[in-house]
């Protein structure tokens, strides 16, 4: 029997919540630590980039394709990346001048840009840096 469960928006997990794992097995975050901290720094990096990418897809109006930009974070369905319109900001141009220059965004576009570059802030940095050598 497989068992489903949905977590809405305000469901915070706490460590007696049950984790559906892959080998149809549940356990307690609780019971999931131990294991997690066996593991080598190598296997850590994994699975928190495992965790990452997948807080990532679930950023709302933010995606990331492989085939486009690179698979940098791009404002969904556009080939816009989070990281241009960070570095624009810094450079100074306002969110009016970006709504301005990139008619196809829409205000709610930059607000899911912005919660994306706050959420990852490591990752928009990195590619920004790399934006910069290619230069």
């Amino acid at each position: 029997m497989e068992f489903q469960v949905k977590l809405t928006g305000n469901t915070k997990l706490d460590p007696n919540s049950y984790i559906f794992l892959k080998q149809r097995k549940f356990m307690t975050l609780k019971e999931l630590e131990p294991q997690l901290l066996q593991l080598t720094n190598k296997e850590k990096a994994q699975v928190i980039q495992i965790l990452s990418q997948s807080l990532a897809n679930n950023i709302q109006g933010v995606e990331k394709n492989p085939d486009v930009c690179g698979g940098k974070a791009c404002i969904a369905n556009t080939r816009i990346p989070v990281w241009g319109l960070v570095n624009a900001r810094r450079l100074g141009y306002s969110e009016v001048d970006l709504l301005q220059n990139y008619p196809s965004l829409s205000a709610i576009d930059l607000v899911n840009a912005w919660n994306y570059a706050e959420t990852f802030k490591e990752e928009i940095e990195r590619d920004i840096q790399e934006n910069e050598e290619d230069e």
